[in-house]
């Protein structure tokens, strides 16, 4: 968030100069303190986010594509008219298990031209197609897999948080342990 406050703040000043770099470090920084403090937001978010900034720009990249390609091919079928489009409901299951994924991906589907998400319930799509063609390969989508990459990605990170606060709590243990045990053998020996 911090960068995006930044750049939000070159943006919005139209112009950059080091006195407003400068100042707009500040403003990041103090609104990134506030959200850390207020919002439930962490630095470990934070570096999640940056960690995984090239997945998340490559499934823009992605997006984007799909629509350019999706926007050709139902200009194709409006134009040419030689076919009749043949409508389709598409039901299919993915591997996502958080519901802003599920959503995402939803969202992403009715975006692309062609589809729309009718129903998304317990990580189960139902998707209208405008025509059969538009139906292929949304089951395995590269959306999907990417979006399973950065969950994947957050329960390791989850994982490694979890890891570090036991071995912490561990060591703190051993060391009250330890100074307990030294203080019985002072007293041993005062004794």
């Amino acid at each position: 968030m911090f960068l995006v406050y930044f750049i939000l703040w070159i943006i919005f000043n139209a112009n950059f100069t080091l006195e407003i770099a400068l100042f707009g470090i500040v403003f990041a920084a103090l609104l990134l303190l506030f959200m850390c403090k207020f919002c439930d937001y962490s630095l470990e978010k934070e570096k999640w986010v940056y960690r995984n900034a090239f997945r998340f720009l490559k499934y823009v990249v992605l997006l984007i594509l799909e629509v350019v390609k999706s926007n050709m091919a139902v200009m194709h079928l409006i134009i040419t008219q030689k076919e009749e489009p043949e409508p389709l409901l598409v039901s299919f299951q993915t591997d996502l298990k958080k519901p802003a994924g599920q959503a995402l991906l939803a969202n992403t589907i009715t975006v692309t031209p062609g589809t729309i998400t009718v129903l998304l319930e317990d990580g189960k799509y139902t998707v209208h197609c405008l025509d059969e063609d538009f139906a292929e390969g949304i089951e395995d989508s590269e959306f999907a897999r990417l979006l399973k990459l950065i969950e994947d990605s957050e329960k390791a990170e989850n994982h490694k948080e979890t890891e570090i606060r036991e071995s912490s709590k561990k060591q703190k243990e051993a060391q009250k342990k330890g100074s307990t045990e030294q203080k019985a053998v002072k007293n041993r020996r005062k004794h």
